[in-house]
């Protein structure tokens, strides 16, 4: 919303600058985007009356004129501009004028004729980009008066960011609404009187979609001079708002609009047949606009008709058919109220916008309808001439303001500030809303151009920007603060995140909307939980595995020629099994590259399936077992992947990422990846007690050959189960195939450590421990003791 600073104050003037005015209204939620002056600084220009002007007797193209500067003084001034002829009135920059672009004016000598000053364009000060010629003004305007006053040009234009919700404010009147109800200042409204009715032409009005439109004005003016020019102070203050001036009755219209904020359409009255009609359109109906645009109408759209065709599409934009011109006579003005729901997306739908469709989408004044065609029927007399006929206005059912309650205490809580009763009366009244009292509460009825308020809340914003945000004190928020409880068996996220962090892991923050192709590739779900209303047409899914916003964070980083990437995430995934829907933590990380950083001394060997189990082992106290999968995991290396259980429980998965997804995904080589459920991350067992031996431990290497099939984790876990209580730990060292071992089998090596809390074992406590781990092991396994 732009207006024009002078214009606004010939509504209210309150004895504030440019820039308190807009502070002020910015501050009371009318924000004041921009702010600029209409023209640019420059200083001695007035009014001069070209005398005479005789051709310069040394060049084809400039005149010597003389130009009458006030009363009794005159200067000769040489000028090129070839509209420049006697009587013509002028802005004339004097000896000693600064002009835009602080260009200086002196007396100088032009090809030998001295010259005492410059006649100028509206480009050269700044106010248009017109240069074709000198800026003619009125032949009123009076000589010698400063051009800055004459054309107020010390004014200043604003743009209003509005909210959806304060269409009251998309005219002049709203916004002085505003300022006198901030300031206090009186405020003086436009005159609408009823104009006299001197024809008896009048067209009948039905309304058959009475929802959409519950009320028609209308009126016929004939005998209109359509070619009469539009005044100077209507097209300026038209211009300072951001239209253009086409035609002293298109003008009028564009001027009540940005007065009153009630669109108006005029139609040409010799080209209506018939009643006028307010109708839903019939589907496939054509209608050409008036910007030129060919429309088939849907049978959801409002539009204007006579008995024979469509006029316009209602609350949008009129038709061609049936415009105004030049040639008009006769006119028929419109002027309703539409409502909100019946325009709202229709001028977006066929890809363009209007005014008039940008307040009916908010909502207009519906008690202000009368009004605004009797404004611009008076604006159209004085300025076209004509008779006017009456106003046939047809009235359906008009929405109803509904009462809302205010009550002072709920107030007083919300704002955290203390009013009086009164108090808040005043402000109420300085907002014009009508009220009555209960005690301490309001019911307040809002007018007709208010559609924002609707409950209790927005009247405690009205009292809070007339109060002012600025007067609403700023309390730090007081709370008891305590230390909460953290459960001593379990770890808290920063600490896992922390803990991973020290591994050199970066951690990721990934979207939980992925591709479908990411389900079907990384976890085989050809049923992922769809959006109903994704953000965009790919992220249509929601994620049941953390792999696929790794393996997207290591292809963005290895375009940017990071060649080691290490990468965490901890996050939700979503699963659904029948009705039920489940949101499980997962915590997931992926390794590529070098197994250690680049330096001095140290290798290059990549990254393997091994250094990633000794980062998720880091992550546990308890001891963590790896299986070979049942079935291959779908993202995962057939041979190059292992199921990972804790305490018999399978928790999640760790491999290297299979081929095929490796290709697809245009890596160079596959990462190593993990992914568990959190919950088994976060389990930490209590510390207990346990008495630290005295005595020397005893340790005995172990060798053993096995079937090649036999896993190594099944011995481990047996042999520790089976062990003495002296045997304290078991540790493998060393796998061995070759020469003096069978095919199919394969050698392995434990280290055994035993020690007692209350004595030195003896060679037998040693032995006879040994013996009983290799007796399981036989006897379970088939193994061997390697000689």
């Amino acid at each position: 919303m732009q207006f024009s600073e002078s214009w606004l104050r010939t509504f209210v003037n309150p004895d504030l600058s440019s820039d308190a005015l807009a502070h002020l209204l910015t501050m009371a939620g009318l924000e004041v985007e921009e702010l600029e002056p209409v023209a640019p600084d420059f200083t001695q220009v007035v009014v001069a009356r070209v005398e005479s002007v005789v051709k310069h007797p040394d060049a084809d193209r400039l005149n010597v004129c003389q130009v009458v500067l006030s009363d009794g003084v005159k200067a000769q001034i040489v000028c090129g501009a070839p509209n420049v002829a006697a009587g013509l009135k002028v802005p004339c920059a004097l000896p000693g004028a600064t002009l835009p672009g602080n260009f200086k004016i002196r007396t100088a000598k032009v090809r030998g004729v001295e010259s005492a000053g410059m006649l100028c364009s509206a480009k050269e000060l700044g106010i248009a980009e017109d240069a074709s010629g000198l800026l003619a003004l009125p032949e009123d305007a009076p000589v010698g008066k400063s051009i800055r006053e004459y054309l107020d040009l010390d004014d200043h234009r604003y743009t209003l960011k509005l909210t959806p919700n304060r269409a009251d404010c998309l005219s002049l009147t709203g916004i002085a609404r505003e300022v006198a109800a901030l300031t206090g200042a009186p405020v003086v409204y436009p005159a609408t009187p009823a104009v006299p009715v001197t024809d008896d032409s009048r067209r009948k009005v039905l309304l058959d979609a009475p929802e959409a439109c519950p009320r028609y004005c209308g009126r016929v003016i004939r005998g209109v001079n359509a070619k009469a020019p539009t005044p100077e102070w209507m097209r300026r203050r038209l211009e300072r708002s951001g239209l253009r001036s086409v035609s002293a009755l298109v003008d009028v219209t564009n001027y009540v609009l940005l007065e009153l904020g009630q669109p108006l359409h005029a139609f040409d009255n010799a080209k209506l047949t018939g009643d006028i009609h307010a109708r839903l359109a019939i589907s496939g109906e054509k209608l050409t606009l008036l910007n030129g645009q060919d429309i088939a109408l849907a049978d959801d759209i409002l539009v204007i008709a006579d008995d024979a065709k469509v006029l316009a599409m209602a609350g949008v934009m009129g038709g061609e058919e049936s415009a105004i011109s030049l040639e008009t006579r006769d006119v028929f003005l419109e002027s309703a109220f539409f409502a909100p729901k019946a325009i709202a997306g229709r001028a977006r739908r066929y890809n363009f916008s209007s005014d008039a469709s940008h307040r009916y989408e908010r909502g207009v004044d519906w008690g202000n309808c009368a009004n605004a065609l009797e404004r611009a029927t008076a604006l159209v007399l004085e300025l076209c001439g004509g008779q006017a006929g009456a106003v046939t206005e047809t009235s359906a059912r008009l929405p109803e303001p509904k009462p809302v309650r205010l009550r002072l205490a709920r107030l007083q809580k919300v704002l955290g500030v203390s009013f009086a009763a009164e108090q808040v009366a005043t402000f109420l009244e300085r907002l014009a809303l009508a009220f009555v009292r209960e005690g301490d509460d309001f019911i307040v009825t809002p007018q007709s151009y208010r559609f924002d308020i609707e409950i209790e809340e927005d009247l405690i914003e009205e009292v809070a920007r007339l109060h002012g945000y600025d007067n609403i004190p700023g309390h730090a928020p007081k709370g008891r603060l305590a230390m909460l409880p953290q459960a001593e068996n379990r770890r808290p996220l920063y600490r896992v995140r922390q803990q991973i962090a020290d591994r050199g892991f970066q951690e990721v923050i990934n979207f939980a909307f992925v591709p479908e192709a990411w389900e079907q590739d990384f976890s085989a779900n050809l049923r992922p939980i769809r959006l109903a209303n994704p953000i965009a047409s790919q992220l249509a899914v929601m994620r049941s595995s953390l792999f696929g916003g790794l393996i997207e964070n290591l292809a963005v980083n290895l375009k940017r020629k990071q060649s080691r990437v290490r990468l965490f995430e901890l996050g939700r995934c979503f699963t659904q099994s029948g009705a039920d829907y489940a949101q499980p933590w997962r915590l997931a990380a992926l390794a590529y590259g070098t197994a250690q950083p680049e330096g001095w001394g140290r290798d290059n060997r990549k990254v393997d399936f091994f250094d990633l189990k000794a980062d998720l082992e880091s992550l546990f106290a308890a001891e963590l077992s790896f299986v070979r999968p049942e079935q291959p995991h779908p993202a995962l290396h057939p041979g190059r992947a292992a199921s990972v259980h804790l305490n018999g429980r399978e928790i999640g998965c760790l491999g290297e990422l299979h081929p095929e997804w490796a290709q697809k995904y245009d890596l160079p080589a596959a990462p190593i990846v993990f992914e568990i459920d959190l919950d088994a991350v976060t389990q930490s067992a209590i510390p207990a007690y346990a008495e630290v031996s005295k005595f020397q431990p005893a340790v005995r290497d172990l060798a053993i050959v096995v079937d090649q099939s036999v896993v190594l984790g099944d011995l481990l876990k047996g042999m520790k189960a089976h062990a003495p209580s002296q045997v304290c730990d078991i540790q493998f060292f060393d796998i061995y195939q070759g020469k003096g071992i069978p095919d199919g089998r394969k050698s392995l090596a434990f280290r055994i450590v035993m020690q007692d809390t209350q004595r030195t074992l003896l060679d037998a406590d040693i032995d006879a421990a040994v013996v009983k781990i290799t007796t399981y092991l036989e006897q379970n396994f088939q193994a061997q003791l390697r000689a």
